[in-house]
């Protein structure tokens, strides 16, 4: 049974907009599916709250029908949204996206302009930081200064009285060079408990060139369990005494938007709730692998009920 620590996130919330032929990018007319709620931290908050884990995020969207349409969806899937400012002139984030022939993805992103780009520690805001129990760091928020700040903030102010941090890069190598990006990197993941890496991104933190070696430094560092996304083929879980390693479940892939980020939360909420590695990351698996069966990036987030008739079926 999932406890009631309360699970916080800061970073975009923002509509994606998908095209549904695939192509290279947008220089073409072509049709749209969408508004579709979205947003690396809203998607994994989402999935913890559908979970029914206590789950806030802290953002800013505009006062217009996209804002609307991600306060409708998480507030429905049990999210605190009181830590999210509405600018009654401003714009919320998009992502228009169009998938390439490969499978890879074109994007047209407006994120650091849009509302999101402001993100405070507004007194609601600060609110919500006093009443979490844990922080979970999207490196992909980490996307403007005052953004950055809230983060830190409250990042420090959960760790400092008890809580724990996970920390998912969630990012590509080559905006490790922006001004302060590694700083604030380094910052998150001294204070991590639980870092969640994707594939490549365990080399980010580490010059080691196995994945073994990456792993032991990291766990040198203070981090207490790594948990690496293997995509399809499933997952790792590595502590200072152990290595557990699962399969992915066998599904049909319409669209892996949100996969990782629904993986991560639901590895955290079992965690949360006493669930030991083994069973917290059958249940990650599950949740990623029914992330990819749904098109849009939030519409695959699932209940406990799911992922257990997805566990029974996949068993038997």
């Amino acid at each position: 049974m999932i406890q009631p620590s309360k699970v916080l996130t800061i970073g975009e919330v923002l509509v994606e907009i998908v095209a549904t032929t695939r192509g290279d990018g947008f220089r073409e007319a072509v049709p749209l599916v969408g508004p579709f709620p979205s947003g690396a931290p809203a998607i994994f908050i989402d999935q913890v709250g559908k979970l029914g884990q206590a789950a806030a995020i802290i953002s800013r969207v505009g006062g217009d029908d996209f804002g609307h349409v991600n306060l409708e969806r998480l507030k429905r899937d049990g999210v605190d949204v009181s830590g999210i400012e509405v600018d009654p002139l401003g714009t919320t984030g998009s992502a228009f996206v169009r998938y390439r022939d490969d499978g890879s993805r074109a994007f047209v992103f407006n994120i650091r302009h849009s509302a999101c780009g402001t993100i405070t520690l507004t007194p609601a805001a600060q609110a919500v930081v006093a009443s979490a129990t844990h922080m979970h760091v999207m490196g992909s928020s980490l996307y403007a200064p005052s953004v950055v700040e809230a983060v830190l903030t409250a990042t420090r102010a959960i760790k400092a009285r008890g809580g724990s941090v996970s920390f998912d890069p969630n990012l590509r190598a080559e905006i490790l060079n922006s001004p302060g990006m590694r700083q604030a990197l380094d910052t998150v993941l001294a204070e991590t408990d639980i870092f969640l890496p994707s594939g490549e991104e365990l080399f980010l933190f580490s010059p080691a060139a196995d994945e073994r070696a990456a792993v032991t430094a990291l766990l040198k560092r203070g981090i207490k369990a790594v948990v690496l996304k293997r995509g399809a083929v499933g997952a790792s879980y590595f502590d200072a005494d152990r290595e557990i390693s699962l399969p992915g479940f066998k599904v049909t892939e319409v669209d892996p938007t949100g996969a990782g980020d629904c993986f991560g939360a639901a590895f955290i909420s079992f965690w949360l709730g006493g669930a030991d590695a083994e069973t917290a990351l059958r249940y990650a698996n599950a949740a990623g692998a029914r992330a990819v069966t749904a098109s849009g990036p939030m519409e695959g987030a699932s209940t406990r009920a799911e992922l257990d008739a997805l566990i029974a079926a996949q068993t038997r």
